[in-house]
């Protein structure tokens, strides 16, 4: 992962996730994302949808959108397509980690704690968009 990637996403952009339905028709969700070493991470409480297509499927393509700037006629955004890994356990404690970035510093993740849910982590493939992040173009 690139410092600029590592960069956009520790200024909590919300990812859009594109994953693939059994029929092959794409299924998009917006989720929290992190970094681990130099995969991204998202957390997820129940086994929903993106949960099921990326156990069958691991092929995914996040995209989030870098902070504007003013008079910057094309927003910078990411694109990054990517190899998920769903493992079980550990979401609550992520998703408490994330809060404090996407809500408030002295958040706390609103559900009840507990064990188990989902992590995915996704490994990088390739990174397009445009921003110093991007590899060559969509």
């Amino acid at each position: 992962m690139s410092a600029e990637l590592r960069a956009l996403i520790s200024t909590a952009p919300l990812a859009h996730v594109t994953t693939l339905n059994v029929d092959g028709g794409p299924h998009v969700s917006v989720v929290w994302i992190g970094t681990d070493g130099d995969d991204i991470v998202s957390a997820h409480m129940m086994r929903n949808q993106k949960v099921r297509n990326l156990t069958r499927d691991p092929r995914a393509v996040l995209s989030m959108q870098a902070p504007p700037q003013p008079g910057v006629f094309l927003a910078e955004h990411a694109v990054v397509y990517a190899h998920a890994r769903v493992t079980e356990g550990g979401a609550w404690d992520l998703l408490d980690a994330l809060a404090k970035l996407y809500v408030a510093p002295d958040s706390t993740f609103p559900a009840p704690k507990r064990d188990g849910g989902y992590i995915i982590r996704y490994a990088i493939e390739r990174v397009a968009g445009v921003g110093a992040w991007a590899a060559g173009g969509d």
